[in-house]
């Protein structure tokens, strides 16, 4: 995001992206690429997303105009998603993007296993309470007096 042209990520950027970026879309864009699909063959292709979340992925995403849909005339009555050219276009960044989460998973794997490593306490670490300034409660005996008063 160095580019002069588009130096400020504005709240309509950030709504758009988190929309096409969410849990379902990527998904459900990279099945509709292979050609039209039907709902129920969605529904096979992602098998986690619930009825719901794909009803809702795909109205966001025709909303957007990501998707299309069409209503065939067969009996009975189906509907059909399929890919806009907005959505072809935006095509070759998501590959990009699969691309680099392929080739930087390692880094990111090995990233997130030393963040979620314990951590022995630091010497230096301001939160870290001196043993001498921790005072242990007894069961059964009061607390600690001040002054000598309880």
């Amino acid at each position: 995001m160095h580019d002069t042209d588009a130096a400020v990520i504005t709240p309509e950027h950030r709504e758009l992206l988190g929309e096409l970026l969410d849990r379902w879309s990527l998904h459900i864009i990279d099945e509709l690429c292979e050609g039209p699909r039907r709902f129920n063959d969605l529904r096979r292709a992602v098998p986690d997303v619930s009825p719901k979340s794909l009803t809702t992925t795909l109205r966001r995403l025709e909303r957007n105009g990501m998707v299309e849909r069409a209503v065939l005339t067969t009996r009975p009555v189906a509907v059909e998603y399929r890919l806009t050219p907005l959505a072809h276009s935006v095509q070759t960044l998501i590959d990009a993007l699969y691309r680099w989460t392929t080739t930087s998973l390692p880094a990111i794997t090995a990233a997130r296993t030393t963040f979620d490593a314990p951590k022995p306490p630091s010497p230096e670490d301001p939160c870290r309470f001196p043993q001498e300034a921790v005072v242990r409660a007894t069961p059964g005996v009061g607390l600690p007096t001040v002054g000598g008063r309880e």
